[in-house]
């Protein structure tokens, strides 16, 4: 189990690092199209490489936000829940997120072999919309998988990674 969680947090990171270097992406073409629109010539094509940068913004992160537990919780009952009901609620919400996210990614799929059919593209510069419709589909796989590995290890172990193992988040001393 440890050689898998091991190649899960690097597909993990792997995806978040791609993810911020969509956000990277995405700030210098915002910073250069501001600057450019003060000089009134604005940067052609930036609303389409926003909107496509942000599917790899948003999703890149996703798995991530998954495994140190940064995903909204209310935890108002929690104290006053036994123990083994607390891990049961987390292993069938860590279940149902993995349905959610391996359906957006089967949906997406389905979606992207139309875009390839019609050769779909952004407006202003033909980006091809298949290309981030499969790294879309990808990141929600990868958090699907990283979902369903969480509830594998509540269910064998009764170990949350997103308690116990901070090492992705922790910075070097």
């Amino acid at each position: 189990m440890r050689a898998v969680r091991r190649a899960a947090d690097g597909l993990i990171g792997l995806s978040a690092t791609i993810g911020a270097l969509g956000l990277f992406v995405e700030t210098g073409v915002i910073l250069i199209d501001v600057i450019g629109r003060a000089f009134g010539s604005p940067l052609f094509g930036s609303q389409d490489v926003i909107t496509m940068t942000m599917v790899v913004v948003v999703f890149g992160g996703m798995a991530l936000c998954d495994r140190v537990g940064g995903h909204i919780g209310v935890d108002i009952f929690e104290a006053r829940y036994p123990d083994w009901l607390n891990r049961w609620i987390d292993i069938v919400s860590a279940l149902l997120g993995a349905a959610i996210f391996a359906a957006i990614a089967w949906a997406v799929w389905e979606s992207s072999k139309i875009s390839q059919m019609l050769n779909l593209s952004t407006n202003l510069i033909g980006l091809p919309k298949a290309w981030f419709q499969w790294a879309l589909a990808g990141f929600s796989a990868l958090t699907a998988l990283g979902l369903l590995l969480r509830a594998a290890e509540l269910t064998a172990t009764g170990r949350d990674v997103r308690k116990d193992d901070t090492r992705l988040t922790d910075s070097p001393a």
